[in-house]
C-alpha cells in the first residue's frame, strides 16, 4: 500500500501548493491601471500622485462621448479597461448588459464624503456598479455686453428672432433633444413619440440661427464673443467666464439637464483591485478639488467641497444650490424609447425625413 500512498499524498501535496500560488499571483495584480474616459478629465498632478504612492502605472485613453465609448467597450467585450467614467444614462445600460463588476465598497474608505444627494440614484439605486466623481446641469449663458440677462429666463428664449446667427448649442443627441424638450415644457426623459418628434421640429426650427453646434469646447466660442447666447455646461461656463466677465449664466424656470459622471469597472477588467485603489484615491479632499481647480465643474465628494476656495463654494455656477436646479432632471436611459431619440437625431443631423 505503501507505495501508492506516498505518491498520492505527494501528489495532493503539490497541487494544493499550486493552488496557493495560483491564488497568490491573482492576488497581486500587475502594477498597471487602464483607464478610459473623457479627455482632459483627470487632473495630471494626481494620477502621478497615484503613481508615486503605489507604484502603479496609468495608461490613459480617452473617448469624446458615451455613444464612443458604448460601442469600444462592446466591441471588446468588456475587456481591455479597469476603470471607465460613463455618464448616468449609459450605466443603467451597460450594467443591464453584464458590461460592468460589482464595486466592492468596503475597499473605499472614501465612499462615505460623496454628498447625498448623489448616491441611490435611479441609474444605479444601491451604487454597486458606479461611484461618482464629477457632476454638473447645463444653463444659458449670456454675454451682457449685447443681450440683457434680466431678459433671459427660459430655454425658450433661445429662440427669439434677435439672437440669429449668435447662438450655441449642444450636438450631442440627448443634450439638445433634451433642452428643446424642456423649452416646450416636456420631460427630457420623456418615451413619448408625439413629444419627441415635437422636440425634432423646436430644433429643425432655431438650426439656421445657430452659429456652433459643440459639445467639446462650447468655452471658446462663448469667450471669444462668436456667440452671445447659448445652453452650456456649468463648468465650461465658469471658463468661459473667467476669460471673459460680459458672461452671466442662467438656470432656465424649467430647469436644467444634471449629469453626473461615475467611477465603474468593466466586467472584463484585468486589474479591479488596483482600480478600487484608484476610485478611493480620487475620492479624497485634495484629489476631488484638484478635479475642481483644473476643470470647473462640481465634486461629488464633501471633503473635497469643504477644502475649496471660498468664490468656488460660493459660486453658483460650481456649486449650484437645490434652488437653482429647481426642476431639473438627471439623463436616465430610456429603453426602447432610444431609437425614437435615434431616429430624429438622424433626420436633424442629416435633414432628411426618414419616417
Amino acid at each position: 500500500m505503501k507505495k501508492w500512498v506516498l505518491p498520492l499524498v505527494f501528489s495532493i501535496l503539490c497541487s494544493g501548493a499550486q493552488g496557493l500560488l495560483a491564488n497568490q499571483a491573482q492576488a497581486e495584480e500587475e502594477k498597471i491601471l487602464n483607464v478610459y474616459a473623457w479627455s482632459e478629465y483627470l487632473p495630471q498632478e494626481s494620477l502621478e500622485a497615484f503613481e508615486d504612492k503605489y507604484g502603479i502605472k496609468v495608461v490613459y485613453s480617452t473617448y469624446d462621448s458615451n455613444e464612443a465609448m458604448y460601442a469600444k467597450l462592446k466591441l471588446l467585450d468588456g475587456k481591455g479597461y479597469d476603470l471607465v467614467i460613463p455618464s448616468t444614462y449609459f450605466i443603467a445600460q451597460m450594467r443591464d448588459e453584464g458590461m460592468l463588476a460589482k464595486i466592492d465598497k468596503t475597499k473605499l474608505s472614501n465612499f462615505n464624503q460623496i454628498k447625498k444627494h448623489l448616491i441611490g440614484l435611479e441609474f444605479d439605486p444601491d451604487n454597486e456598479y458606479s461611484i461618482p466623481y464629477l457632476w454638473g446641469s447645463s444653463g444659458i449663458q449670456v454675454n451682457k455686453k449685447y443681450i440683457d440677462p434680466a431678459g433671459i429666463t427660459s430655454w425658450a428664449d433661445l429662440a427669439r428672432p434677435e439672437f440669429a446667427g449668435r447662438i450655441l448649442m449642444p450636438d450631442d443627441m440627448r443634450d439638445a433633444l433634451g433642452i428643446a424638450l424642456l423649452a416646450l415644457g416636456y420631460s427630457s426623459n420623456t418615451t413619448n413619440e408625439t413629444e419627441i418628434k415635437a422636440a425634432y421640429e423646436w430644433l429643425t426650427a432655431l438650426k439656421p440661427n445657430v452659429r456652433v453646434f459643440s459639445s467639446n469646447n462650447s468655452t471658446q466660442p462663448m469667450a471669444v464673443e462668436e456667440t452671445w447666447i447659448g445652453a452650456i455646461w456649468n463648468g465650461e461656463a465658469y471658463l468661459a467666464w473667467e476669460e471673459n466677465d460680459n458672461l452671466e449664466f442662467i438656470y432656465p424656470k424649467e430647469g436644467g439637464i444634471v449629469w453626473i459622471d461615475s467611477f465603474v469597472i468593466p466586467a472584463g477588467a484585468e486589474h479591479p483591485e488596483n482600480a478600487h485603489l484608484f476610485i478611493d484615491f480620487m475620492l479624497n479632499a485634495e484629489n476631488g478639488a484638484l478635479a475642481v481647480d483644473e476643470f470647473r465643474y462640481s465634486t461629488a465628494s464633501e471633503a473635497a467641497q469643504a477644502v475649496l476656495p471660498q468664490e468656488i463654494r460660493d459660486s453658483h455656477i460650481i456649486s449650484p444650490t437645490s434652488e437653482d436646479l429647481k426642476g431639473s432632471e438627471i439623463t436616465l436611459n430610456v429603453g426602447e424609447a432610444n431609437a425614437i431619440y435615434e431616429k430624429y437625431w438622424e433626420m436633424f443631423r442629416t435633414g432628411t425625413n426618414i419616417e
